[in-house]
């Protein structure tokens, strides 16, 4: 395959997405509706197909101009999203789509593809746009993958779990590089061993090409760094990528009650653990990076976010002097 269709492409994943299939000998075509700008306006090996992915006679227009093998759906948030798309890419060499690992039903350590539960949708969900459905809405998703896999269309789910690295417009790591370059004292919820999978935009994006190059159709592949880190961890090994040495102070929900917060106002903190197994994507010859050095590519980003998660600074002073 040398000629990709990505259904998004100019923010995050896509973006790095875009790269990875440029470094690997494609042509790549981005499908979006032309709202945000074209970091890859100035290259020869990216186009540009303007259309609204929601619309079934847009999509077949962008595969009718394009004729892609790969088609990479990095923006279907909603099961009638991937029903409509993997009926337009039927005969397409692969479609990919970015499901997730909030896929499946909790509780399950760690979390395998064949093995764990996938969250039930119902028709409400399907339509929903809340964050609460989003797992639901993913699987769903899902299903419609495995259906067209058996009407014979070559369509593969790849699920990562939390995505960081540069670009990344939700903020939720850039909180805490932010909070470890600035200040001497820094708030840890709970004693620092919670553990919530993470996988870097770079793995990410490998996992993506390796799935569409050599997965089997009908089947999903979870996403995740190879190497699995606690929050202590995490924060050490970016402490050592940006040159700082910060006193992490870990606190209990009793004591960051004088700031009127709780663990999990702090992104990437998660009460229950969440692991995925990355056999599945290992045994298709995925190469991973370590975190050490997706940490190190990743701390010198200082770009604007969507969000700004985690608490204010003066609540997190409030708990600090506190103690």
């Amino acid at each position: 395959m040398d000629t990709a269709l990505i259904i998004g492409g100019t923010r995050f994943i896509g973006r790095h997405l875009t790269d990875e299939l440029l470094d690997s000998g494609y042509d790549v075509t981005l499908f979006n509706r032309g709202t945000r700008e074209n970091p890859f306006a100035d290259l020869d090996d990216v186009s540009q197909y303007t259309g609204d992915r929601t619309s079934g006679a847009a999509l077949k227009d962008a595969k009718e101009a394009v004729e892609p093998e790969l088609v990479v759906d990095c923006v279907a948030y909603y099961p009638g999203e991937v029903e409509m798309a993997v009926d337009v890419f039927a005969d397409v060499e692969a479609y990919v789509y970015i499901s997730s690992g909030a896929a499946y039903e909790p509780d399950t350590i760690p979390k395998r593809e064949d093995e764990t539960a996938l969250r039930p949708c119902s028709e409400e969900e399907a339509v929903d746009d809340s964050h609460e459905t989003y797992g639901a809405r993913k699987a769903e998703g899902d299903r419609f993958v495995f259906e067209a896999a058996e009407d014979g269309v070559n369509a593969m789910s790849v699920r990562p779990t939390i995505v960081y690295g540069p670009y990344d417009y939700t903020g939720r790591y850039k909180y805490w590089v932010d909070r470890i370059k600035s200040y001497d004292r820094v708030l840890v919820p709970g004693d620092g061993t919670n553990i919530h999978h993470l996988v870097s935009v770079y793995n990410t994006v490998r996992a993506i090409r390796q799935v569409g190059e050599h997965g089997v159709p009908g089947e999903a592949y979870n996403a995740g760094d190879h190497t699995v880190l606690t929050l202590e961890e995490l924060l050490d090994t970016t402490a050592e990528a940006v040159d700082a040495d910060p006193d992490f102070v870990t606190v209990n929900d009793r004591e960051l009650a004088a700031g009127d917060l709780e663990s999990t106002d702090f992104p990437l903190y998660n009460p229950n653990v969440h692991v995925l197994s990355t056999e599945k994507l290992k045994a298709i010859d995925w190469d991973p990076v370590t975190p050490a050095e997706s940490i190190a590519r990743s701390v010198g980003w200082d770009g604007e976010t969507d969000r700004d998660p985690g608490p204010d600074r003066e609540q997190e002073e409030q708990v600090l002097d506190s103690l």
